[in-house]
């Protein structure tokens, strides 16, 4: 099974991140069948870490989809892995395509409250402003605080991926105070990936979930679920300044996938 495991930051040391701990976690999650291929958004932020970050990455995330998962690519991939915590693009990258898309902030909210029982879930991430954005992600989703409390480090997570070693004793403390009462913890963004194992013995009680881990795991499960039909496909639109595959994307909703016309933008 072959999945596209997308980075919606630009940056390439966090590509290379992820799949170094996907190769570990994937055997130790029994999800040995699985092939990652690495995939990162092509502009944007190098670390999303905020709105404006978040709304450019989206429409990176969906350039690369139109790209890789498109009919003129030969691939066949099983479904897409949007490895960029707060999942930017997710619900248009579900109406683009064709297999399942999974996003790691969705993926990790979605296995803590399995665990959490009728607690609430912590999440932790790296930087203040994440905070506000993953709280407006849970209530869209109908997760109060009384449900999801979002807590954070000031570092964001790329420079936690650079010197994770100056950053466990903070995250160790980070999560002892946000587990206080609540029912899971998840360690949530790319760049704190494969981190969790290592602070978990530190936080006895309350499990420690890793937000790779909780990706690769729903991705999987997705990806073999039957098909339920045919998803919709949105109208098709006259598109101005797109990349080629995305142009094409937009526009291929028409009997037959034929492209819609090139033209101005509708005001």
């Amino acid at each position: 099974m072959k999945l596209l495991l997308l980075n919606g930051n630009t940056d390439p040391a966090i590509t290379g991140l992820l799949m170094a701990r996907a190769a570990a976690a994937l055997p130790r999650l029994g999800l040995g069948g699985a092939t990652l291929v690495p995939e990162t958004a092509r502009f944007g932020a190098r670390y999303v870490a905020s709105r404006a970050a978040a709304a450019i990455a989206a429409h990176a995330v969906l350039e690369r989809i139109a790209e890789r998962i498109g009919p003129a690519n030969p691939d066949r991939f099983a479904g897409v892995l949007l490895a960029c915590f707060g999942d930017p693009g997710l619900e248009a990258a579900r109406e683009l395509c064709p297999v399942p898309v999974v996003g790691m902030a969705e993926a990790s909210l979605a296995a803590a409250l399995r665990v959490a029982g009728n607690r609430p879930v912590a999440v932790l991430t790296g930087g203040a402003a994440w905070v506000p954005m993953l709280e407006e992600f849970a209530r869209l989703r109908g997760l109060g605080p009384e449900r999801v409390r979002v807590r954070s480090v000031p570092p964001a997570g790329d420079a936690i991926a650079r010197a994770p070693e100056r950053a466990l004793a903070m995250l160790a403390e980070a999560a002892r105070e946000a587990a206080e009462g609540a029912g899971a913890v998840v360690l949530g963004g790319a760049g704190l990936a494969g981190l969790a194992e290592r602070i978990a013995p530190r936080l006895p009680g309350v499990p420690l979930l890793d937000s790779l881990d909780c990706l690769l795991a729903e991705g999987v499960t997705a990806a073999r679920r039957p098909a339920d039909g045919t998803p919709p496909r949105p109208a098709p639109v006259a598109t101005t300044g797109l990349s080629p595959a995305l142009a094409r994307a937009l526009g291929a909703g028409a009997p037959g996938g034929t492209p819609a016309r090139q033209g101005p933008a509708a005001g």
